[in-house]
């Protein structure tokens, strides 16, 4: 099951043809440019978001914004984002009414009317969770890149067994 939903993401991601990137900022303004329309990246409210949220993604007709945990460390910061990106990047639908969900807090500066979707990251207890999981792992390990080609020995045998190097 995980080895053909990484093999899905890996297609999704190679299609982008990602540039190597040293932050998760810089893939959000190439992924901006390529999808030719604003990115922006935006705290979470502190209160008033639905329980257990820590990112999420709300598209609007002209714009993307993620949403992201400001109480957790950058690691996890930047895996919120790429999880978020993931869901944008499979174009996933929203699972949540807007007006459901306490999502209002998220959407003050923005005009509801305006909002195609909102959907936020909770759990990995469904397939869309799953693939926004694992594209998200996938562009971490990989930075972008195909990967530094696996050594000949144990270490390099347990890299390709275990999907940590990808060819193209």
């Amino acid at each position: 099951m995980y080895g053909r939903l990484r093999k899905r993401c890996e297609s999704v991601i190679h299609r982008l043809n990602l540039p190597e990137f040293d932050s998760v900022e810089a893939l959000c303004r190439h992924l901006s440019q390529q999808r030719g329309r604003p990115l922006h990246l935006r705290p979470l409210p502190q209160h008033g978001t639905p329980a257990a949220v820590c990112g999420a993604w709300v598209a609007t007709r002209k714009a993307d914004y993620i949403f992201v945990e400001q109480q957790t460390t950058r690691l996890h910061q930047e895996h919120i984002t790429l999880h978020e990106i993931g869901h944008m990047l499979f174009d996933h639908n929203v699972s949540t009414p807007i007006d459901q969900g306490g999502f209002a807090v998220l959407l003050r500066d923005l005009d509801p009317e305006r909002v195609h979707r909102v959907l936020a990251r909770t759990s990995y207890t469904n397939r869309q969770e799953r693939e926004a999981e694992m594209i998200a792992s996938v562009i971490r390990s990989t930075g972008g890149s195909a990967g530094t080609p696996p050594t000949e020995d144990t270490l390099g045998g347990l890299e390709t067994g275990l999907g940590f190097y990808r060819s193209r």
